[in-house]
């Protein structure tokens, strides 16, 4: 199996905004150096719906496994700081742990602007991801940009984000039903009770082949979105300081110019689909 994953892109130009209001220097410590930082431990946690990035573990029940886990894990070890990537709950709720400065760090999150209210987002961003309108293979509509989704039902997960364009939009025009997880929406689009699904082009089809729905399934093109995923610290963190941002981010350059993070997209999406256990 083969996933192709595009590191760069075009900014939109909220993300080019928002960007300059992040907090985060280029003239950072380099890894390997002897300053200590605060944090020894990394508490962090994402999105527990989102193969082959991050998903739950089968054989250690609270974590989450994936490319991502994988990643980090590469990107804190020459800082000496230990990671532990753990399962939180829905989507929405680790989003609101780390609105209270309950987590470390969130592995994975578009950038809006209420996010960036309770987060500091790390410079660069660790891939840019597509966001697809999925539908039945025997009930496709036309589809060519998003005044096309005015008549239909359409389903995703709770406080999911397509980029702050796209929700905007959604908010005042569309009529999606949030719900808890993925696999509920593909089944309620199967049995007709949505129109359609949406949900990244990655996520989308690692999520199908595992549950042996591709082929009841197609992504319309062209996507609603592209977007950059980014690793973001809360505010309220105690492992959120200048220092360890900065060391952060130039270990994640490097692994970034290194095209670390698609290669485990590789491994990590055949391990999904083929239901090995992690």
């Amino acid at each position: 199996m083969s996933i192709k994953v595009t590191i760069g892109g075009a900014m939109t130009r909220f993300v080019v905004a928002c960007l300059m209001m992040v907090s985060v220097s280029h003239h950072g410590v380099a890894a390997g150096e002897s300053e200590r930082f605060v944090c020894t431990t990394l508490v962090a946690s994402g999105n527990p719906q989102y193969p082959p990035l991050l998903w739950r573990s089968d054989r250690s029940p609270g974590e989450l496994v994936g490319a991502i886990p994988a990643f980090l894990r590469e990107l804190t070890e020459p800082l000496g700081v230990k990671v532990e990537v753990r399962d939180k709950g829905s989507w929405a709720r680790v989003q609101h742990l780390a609105k209270l400065g309950d987590l470390d760090l969130v592995a994975g999150a578009f950038m809006t602007s209420e996010r960036i209210g309770y987060m500091d987002y790390v410079l660069p961003p660790m891939t840019h991801l597509s966001t697809s309108v999925w539908v039945p293979k025997d009930r496709p509509f036309e589809y060519r940009h998003w005044p096309d989704l005015l008549m239909k039902r359409g389903s995703t997960l709770i406080n999911n984000s397509f980029g702050q364009r796209f929700d905007q939009y959604a908010k005042a025009n569309l009529m999606i039903e949030e719900v808890r997880t993925i696999e509920q929406s593909f089944l309620m689009a199967r049995a007709g009770r949505v129109d359609y699904v949406l949900y990244e082009q990655l996520q989308g089809q690692v999520k199908l082949e595992r549950l042996g729905l591709a082929g009841d399934f197609i992504a319309l093109a062209p996507p609603i979105s592209r977007e950059g995923l980014f690793f973001a610290f809360p505010k309220g963190s105690p492992c959120n300081s200048e220092s360890f941002r900065e060391a952060f981010m130039e270990q994640l350059s490097h692994l970034t110019v290194n095209r670390r993070l698609p290669a485990l997209i590789e491994e990590y999406a055949a391990r999904y689909v083929g239901n090995q256990g992690l």
